[in-house]
C-alpha cells in the first residue's frame, strides 16, 4: 500500500519545508510514503525549500491556479502508483501528523474520499474572522443542498482520496477545486467521510492566495458549484426554470381569460396576454432544453465511465 502526499504551493518558501518535515514517514498499513510538491509558478524559493526538505518537486512553470495545481498533483500521484493520494496545503495551517486520521477510513474501506473538517467538532473549531466562518457555513449549506449531503466543512483542502476516486477526478475550474470535487464525488455516489482535525484559523506567515478577498472567492466558488449542478442535474435546472415560466404563463393567461369572460374584451390588459405568450414560449424552450440536456447528461455518464477505464488502464501500466 502506497501513499503519495501532494502539496500544491505558490510562494510558500517560509512554510513548505516544515510541512514536508512533519509528514509521517511511517503509517500502520502503509508500505511506502512519497511526497510531491506542485510548484505553481512560485517567484520565491519555494521549489528549492521543498527539494531541500526531501520532496520531489514538479513545477508548472507559471501560475495556473490552485485547481490546476491540484489536478496535476492527482495525475502525479496516480503515475507514481499511489493507492491513496493525500492533498495538503503548503501554508502550515493543517498538521501533516493528522494524515493517519484521514487515511484510516480508506484503509478500513469505509470511504472513497476523506476530508478534514474544521467544524465537525465544536471543541476543535479554529479562531478565524467571523466573515470567513460565516462564509464557510453558507457555502457548506449550498453544497449540501445541491449534492444531497450533510457536511460541516466543504472548503477544507486537506483530503485523502482512494485510487479509484482519484481516477474519476476531472476539474473544469482552475480557480479552486474543493467544492467542485465534493459535488463531483457526491453526484457519482462515492462515499465521503469527514474527520475532525485541529487547524490554524489564521496563517502564521502571509495570507491566503485563494481566499484573500472573501466576496470574490465566494462569487467564484458559487459559479463553479452552480455549473457543476447544471452539468450533473440539467433536468432540475432547466426543468425548474420551465416550471417557473409555466406558472407565470398560467397566472397571466388566467387573469386575461377571466377578464375577457367578464367584459368581453382584453383591454386594458392586452399587454398581459402578450406576457403570457412570451412566458409560455420561454417555458417551452426551457422544457426542450431540459430534454436535450438530459440526453446529453446520459452521454456524459457513459463518457465519464470510459474515461475512468482509460485512465485506469493507462496508470496501471506504470
Amino acid at each position: 500500500m502506497k501513499i503519495v502526499v501532494t502539496i500544491p504551493a505558490y510562494n510558500e518558501q517560509a512554510t513548505v519545508g516544515q510541512v514536508i518535515s512533519d509528514v509521517p514517514r511511517a503509517i500502520e498499513g502503509i508500505d511506502e510514503i512519497k511526497i510531491v510538491v506542485i510548484d505553481d509558478g512560485s517567484s520565491d524559493g519555494t521549489a528549492a525549500a521543498a527539494s531541500q526538505a526531501g520532496a520531489t518537486v514538479h513545477s508548472l512553470g507559471n501560475n495556473k491556479g490552485l485547481g490546476e495545481a491540484f489536478s496535476q498533483g492527482i495525475r502525479m500521484g496516480l503515475s507514481l502508483g499511489a493507492d491513496i493520494i493525500v492533498n495538503i496545503d503548503a501554508d502550515g495551517q493543517f498538521n501533516p501528523k493528522d494524515i493517519p486520521l484521514l487515511v484510516a477510513p480508506i484503509l478500513k474501506d469505509e470511504a472513497d474520499m476523506v476530508t478534514a473538517s474544521r467544524f465537525a467538532d465544536a471543541s476543535l473549531e479554529p479562531q478565524m474572522p467571523w466573515i470567513k466562518k460565516w462564509g464557510n457555513r453558507r457555502v457548506a449549506n449550498i453544497v449540501n443542498n445541491l449534492g444531497g449531503l450533510d457536511m460541516k466543512d466543504v472548503s477544507c483542502g486537506f483530503r485523502a482520496y482512494k485510487r479509484d476516486a482519484a481516477l474519476r477526478v476531472t476539474l473544469l475550474g482552475g480557480h479552486t477545486y474543493t467544492h467542485e470535487v465534493i459535488l463531483d464525488m457526491a453526484f457519482r455516489g462515492l462515499r465521503i467521510v469527514e474527520v475532525p482535525v485541529k487547524v490554524l484559523g489564521v496563517r502564521k506567515v502571509g495570507q491566503s492566495k485563494v481566499a484573500s478577498n472573501v466576496f470574490v472567492y465566494g462569487c467564484r466558488s458559487l459559479i463553479i458549484m452552480l455549473r457543476a449542478f447544471r452539468d450533473y442535474r440539467p433536468m432540475w435546472v432547466f426543468g425548474g426554470i420551465s416550471i417557473v415560466f409555466l406558472i407565470l404563463t398560467i397566472l397571466c393567461g388566467g387573469f386575461v381569460t377571466v377578464h375577457y369572460i367578464r367584459t368581453g374584451a382584453f383591454a386594458p390588459y392586452r399587454f398581459v396576454a402578450f406576457f403570457a405568450g412570451g412566458f409560455g414560449f420561454i417555458a417551452l424552450i426551457c422544457y426542450i432544453t431540459a430534454l436535450l440536456a438530459g440526453m446529453l447528461n446520459r452521454l456524459r455518464i457513459l463518457q465519464d465511465e470510459q474515461l475512468f477505464l482509460l485512465r485506469k488502464r493507462e496508470y496501471d501500466k506504470k
